[in-house]
């Protein structure tokens, strides 16, 4: 499942995750199972969460966002550095909405 966002849905969603602190952290050890568990935890629990990437280079770090974003069926909104930020509507209980377009 990969979610497509607009222009639109994109920008708004960066300035909802403007205040927002990383909530999770991914270091050595890679994409672990348990750390795609938790990131799709707090993906239906919150929606929209950033995430710390440690990775020795650009390519790796590109690398392990676009597995970690594949593997949860998330959406990539932004990348700024070794920070993500990744979006996917709750099954349960949805908060955001998202503008049209």
């Amino acid at each position: 499942m990969s979610i497509t966002l607009s222009n639109a849905q994109n920008r708004f969603l960066r300035g909802q995750a403007h205040g927002l602190k990383a909530m999770l952290q991914i270091g050595a050890k890679g994409l672990t199972d348990a750390v795609v568990a938790e990131i799709d935890s707090a993906l239906e629990h919150h929606e929209l969460i950033k995430v710390k990437v440690s990775a020795e280079d650009r390519e790796a770090r590109d690398a392990m966002v676009a597995g970690l974003a594949e593997r949860c069926g998330a959406a990539l909104v932004q990348r700024i550095g070794n920070v993500a930020i990744l979006y996917r509507p709750s099954q349960d209980h949805r908060q955001i909405v998202l503008p049209r377009g």
